[in-house]
């Protein structure tokens, strides 16, 4: 059958079909007419339909099997050619029906005598409800428009099947809980922590309630207008400064560009609403054949590619149905896993706390920025998760432990209780450190350490009362410009720093400066002239783009020095690589304090100013500019990766260079040791100091000053009580001095020694 033709007769077959949804005859009826016009059209031997019924597929009705097997002949889910396209939900096409290994006879049909076969799934809210097909006497496999002629017709069949109610939803339930059963995917973790909850994918599937079009120039109408604005919505993204930074994000809209002008597949959809479809049918038709070759597909980067045509076809989906919003704006309903492709920040916070308990991204790094807000609403996040899509269904029960980096999907009952077990053992864990709010760190030798949290956001205020924390080691001020349509104006940023302040009471708060850039672009803020930047996270970044955009340092100078009016105000700058650095962002500082003080306006009572090394040459200058600071906070996760080279983005490397490399822990200890003697607070932020064999090698080096995720707070106050530090600091200075083949392992095996337990 050539193209044309398998277009005429899948227009002639829906027209069939068109005049037998309307007719008044009964369900059967309208079955019996459906198969004969299915026949008819396709030039078939057999057509035949199979629908569920008490978890069973029962012969509904055929043309030429024998009619006295219509409602007799029933088979299992599984069983079977037709049992087995039930379960997979997936189409078969055969030359000899005989040869396949779940070939099953049943001689009351009478179909010895047909030799070729071809079926496919009937699906109603993504499951499979039932089984169309088709069979000849002569042996041949089917032509592929013969399959999507099928697949067309199978479509109208499920809003037939589902108007009549000719299928119960608990049998779909059924079904569905059969034909998949538990799987598990593994990803990258980037927030550790276990959750439970349902499936919910951020830009929800479009249910399609109406296949057949009554009026096909209309639905043309549609289809053409949505591919203008879809297209129109893929250029403005193009020329967003968001993704202007080159890498994935060229390459992924490279390829939307590509598809969305792509004649071929906008003459699909356009062929699919001339046989009789819905504009929304025709899409999914498109679809379904972009996912039966995907199935084929053995080359990852082909297959991902088709991926993103798939993506393209859900937002094409989106315009034409006019269903624009995310999971978000519909309210989630019971404990959630939210599953997306990639998200962003804002994106992140639109949701409700209360039930958001986990997220799994197709996509994600460890240094995006998603990651960081995730981190501080304690919400786990598994990243990289390859096939996720065709794994997970919206409101599939999901075990998400991104402790370990993985994800369980419909899982059997004696791993939910086993997960469950470990879960509630992890609360009892977390119950306990909570007893440990109102207790100091002290060591089992009576050092005090300094144990502060990370912070960003306003809402993450309540978790200093809540564990203890002695203040807030670094609040990241960019999260507000992150989650922002436009710039924050002055007085809000004021408002941000003023409340945080207010809540934070006595304990201190240490402001960083806005630290923006690398992989934390924002759209309303054009940077670095438009250009390329091979490296991002080594480029036009944090203190850098501050002090070429003074207005934006000045303003949030100001608004700081407002905000602490009467108290002390703790600023850091970010990525100073040059003693020069900090002097220029401290005198934009001074500056506009006295400005202010012309102005006489209420001022802080004092400034303690202080850097954070990321840059691995400032440790080289710290004795020109000890005398400068009051405190340095030595950000370790991008420390780590200027050290070695290293692109913690890079799935390839994020988990290569060890923390508690010989090479890291020599370094800190030099910058520890370079500032004894002068009055400046040494704090390790950041993930490192927030784990119990990091922080103890830590400790072991001189660092008595910690700030941490709110998570970590309660675990590191109770390992604190148990370490004795004359003990660890002569072990660390042994191994710094002749290392251990793996420093990992044997501060470890001093840790058990000790019955100190470590992560």
């Amino acid at each position: 059958m050539t193209a044309p033709s398998a277009v005429s007769a899948a227009r002639q077959i829906l027209t069939s079909l068109h005049e037998v949804m309307a007719s008044r005859s009964n369900a059967q009826t309208k079955l019996n007419s459906v198969v004969e016009a299915i026949g008819q059209g396709l030039d078939s031997e057999v057509c035949s339909i199979y629908l569920l019924r008490e978890g069973m597929l029962e012969l509904f009705a055929t043309k030429g099997l024998a009619q006295e097997a219509v409602h007799v002949t029933r088979m299992d889910i599984g069983e079977g050619l037709v049992g087995t396209i039930a379960e997979t939900s997936e189409m078969l096409n055969l030359a000899e029906a005989t040869a396949h290994p779940d070939f099953s006879y049943r001689p009351e049909t009478g179909e010895d005598k047909y030799h070729s076969f071809a079926g496919v799934p009937i699906v109603r809210r993504e499951r499979a409800v039932g089984v169309l097909c088709v069979q000849h006497a002569d042996p041949r496999r089917y032509e592929e428009v013969e399959i999507e002629a099928l697949q067309t017709v199978a479509m109208v069949l499920s809003e037939l099947i589902a108007n009549a109610d000719l299928v119960d939803e608990e049998d779909v339930a059924l079904l569905g809980a059969r034909q998949t059963g538990p799987v598990r995917l593994t990803g990258l973790v980037l927030v550790k922590g276990l959750a439970t909850g349902n499936a919910v994918y951020h830009q929800p599937r479009i249910t399609i309630e109406h296949v057949m079009a009554d009026d096909p120039a209309a639905e043309l109408s549609r289809v053409y207008l949505a591919f203008d604005k879809m297209r129109e919505q893929i250029e403005k993204m193009a020329s967003q400064a968001e993704f202007g930074v080159g890498g994935e994000h060229d390459e992924v809209l490279e390829t939307y560009k590509m598809f969305a002008y792509d004649e071929g597949w906008s003459r699909r959809i356009i062929e699919a609403i001339e046989t009789g479809l819905t504009a929304e049918a025709a899409i999914e038709r498109v679809q379904q054949r972009t996912r039966m070759r995907m199935r084929q597909i053995d080359d990852p980067l082909l297959a991902d590619r088709m991926h993103d045509l798939e993506d393209l076809a859900n937002r094409l989906l989106r315009i034409v149905s006019g269903q624009m919003g995310t999971a978000a704006s519909q309210g989630l309903r019971s404990d959630t896993i939210l599953i997306a492709r990639n998200l962003g920040p804002a994106e992140l916070l639109e949701y409700d706390k209360r039930r958001l308990k986990g997220v799994i991204l197709e996509e994600g790094s460890l240094t995006a920025h998603v990651v960081i807000v995730a981190r501080a609403m304690g919400i786990p996040v598994l990243g990289r998760v390859r096939g996720l899509r065709s794994a997970v269904r919206d409101g599939d029960a999901l075990l998400l432990d991104a402790d370990q980096g993985n994800a369980t999907v419909r899982a059997a009952p004696p791993m939910v209780e086993a997960f469950e077990a470990r879960f509630a053992k992890s609360k009892e864990r977390q119950a306990s450190y909570a007893k440990l709010r109102d207790v100091e760190p002290f060591t089992k030798d009576g050092t005090r350490i300094t144990v502060m949290m990370n912070a960003g956001l306003r809402d993450d205020m309540p978790a200093l009362a809540q564990t203890g924390a002695d203040g807030i080691g670094l609040f990241r001020t960019e999260f507000q410009f992150l989650v922002s349509a436009t710039l924050p104006a002055r007085e809000r940023q004021t408002r941000l720093y003023r409340d945080v302040l207010e809540v934070a009471g006595d304990k201190p708060v240490v402001f960083r400066t806005v630290d923006i850039g690398g992989d934390k672009v924002l759209p309303y803020l054009r940077h670095n002239n438009g250009e390329h930047e091979e490296n991002p996270a080594m480029g036009w970044r944090a203190l850098r783009v501050a002090l070429e955009r003074e207005g934006l340092l000045k303003v949030q100078a100001r608004a700081l020095l407002e905000a602490a009016a009467g108290r002390t105000l703790n600023v850091m700058f970010p990525m100073v690589s040059e003693p020069w650095e900090f002097d220029a962002a401290r005198e934009v500082f001074e500056s506009q304090r006295n400005y202010l003080k012309k102005l006489k306006k209420p001022l802080p009572e004092s400034i303690r100013y202080g850097a954070m090394l990321e840059v691995p040459a400032l440790a080289e200058t710290l004795d020109l500019l000890a005398p400068k600071l009051s405190f340095l906070s030595i950000g370790t996760n991008d420390l780590t990766q200027f050290l070695f080279a290293a692109d913690r983005s890079n799935p390839k490397l994020a988990e290569r260079y060890d923390w508690l490399s010989i090479a890291i822990m020599r370094f800190l200890r030099r910058v520890q040791t370079s500032l004894v003697g002068h009055p400046v607070d040494v704090t390790v932020c950041g993930e490192m100091g927030g784990r119990r064999l990091e922080a103890l090698a830590l400790m072991g080096i001189g660092i008595r000053r910690l700030s941490i995720t709110p998570a970590a707070v309660g675990p590191i106050k109770e390992l604190v009580r148990k370490v004795d530090l004359p003990e660890l600091a002569e072990a660390m200075t042994l191994w710094l001095a002749v290392p251990p083949p793996s420093l990992r392992e044997a501060l470890t095996e001093w840790a058990e020694a000790r019955g100190i337990e470590v992560d």
